[in-house]
């Protein structure tokens, strides 16, 4: 069985793999490159800083299949740009995919369970910064990201916010039960994986649980609709904008709430 972009083990549909082939050229960029203990070897990722002074909300962000893309470091940088730490986790460890066989083949090989606790590993490093509120943290994460977003809120109570966007959605009611952050999603009404009724099904599943969600479906939005960067027609300006601006908003609500800079003494 092959896998999907968002990594559920299904044959790739044709309009997946173009959605997802997010590519840019090289560019510059305001973060850099860190490692943060994972047991007893090292995680790395790509770390943005907001200006100033102080400590500040932090969020987790998670890349699509492709690994961490120039596209991945802008909205990690925009994000800093707003006033957020921001630390994109590297899932592939320094690999970047070129082809949409390598890209498969990197998120075949990921394990999920590591996955997590690579994850949860930079959300500790985030925590562990003297710069960082650590009751102040976010995640937000894209395709293959936004499915692992959700999971990291289910597998770390302190995540407060999480944003996936076109994200596989959990099944599991305990899974669902164990988040505690507040989810946010933005979704396309022409996505195959997840289908609007999916999306659905999952933010009455997220109520039913006690859960706060916020979940946009756009019409005329396929998958992978966020990225400016897509070649094969699937960017959707109107709806990408829309969402990252809900999303903004909403790390603003959530997190910023918990972590008005303060002069470092």
């Amino acid at each position: 069985m092959k896998s999907r972009p968002d990594g559920r083990n299904r044959g790739i549909p044709a309009w997946i793999v173009l959605a997802c082939a997010l590519f840019v050229p090289a560019l510059a960029h305001a973060g850099e490159r860190v490692e943060f203990p994972y047991g007893e070897a090292k995680g790395s990722g790509y770390v943005a800083l907001p200006k100033g002074a102080g400590t500040h909300a932090a969020i987790v962000v998670i890349h699509e299949w492709w690994g961490i893309t120039d596209w991945v470091k802008q909205q990690t940088d925009s994000l800093a740009a707003r006033g957020f730490v921001a630390l994109a986790v590297d899932l592939y460890r320094g690999k970047v995919a070129e082809t949409q066989e390598t890209a498969h083949e990197l998120m075949s090989g990921l394990i999920e369970d590591d996955a997590i606790a690579t994850l949860r590993a930079g959300a500790d490093y985030l925590r562990g910064r003297k710069d960082v509120r650590a009751h102040a943290l976010g995640v937000i994460g894209w395709c293959m990201g936004g499915r692992y977003s959700i999971r990291l809120a289910a597998a770390d109570p302190g995540i407060r916010a999480c944003v996936m966007y076109y994200g596989a959605p959990i099944s599991d009611e305990e899974a669902i039960r164990r988040i505690q952050a507040t989810v946010l999603g933005n979704f396309g009404g022409e996505d195959k994986g997840p289908s609007p009724d999916q999306v659905r099904r999952f933010e009455a599943a997220l109520r039913k649980a006690g859960k706060k969600a916020d979940f946009k479906i756009y019409p005329g939005a396929g998958h992978a609709f966020a990225n400016v960067n897509n070649p094969w027609g699937g960017y959707r300006a109107g709806a990408a904008e829309d969402a990252w601006g809900r999303t903004i908003a909403f790390f603003d609500r959530e997190l910023k709430r918990w972590s008005t800079p303060k002069t470092a003494r």
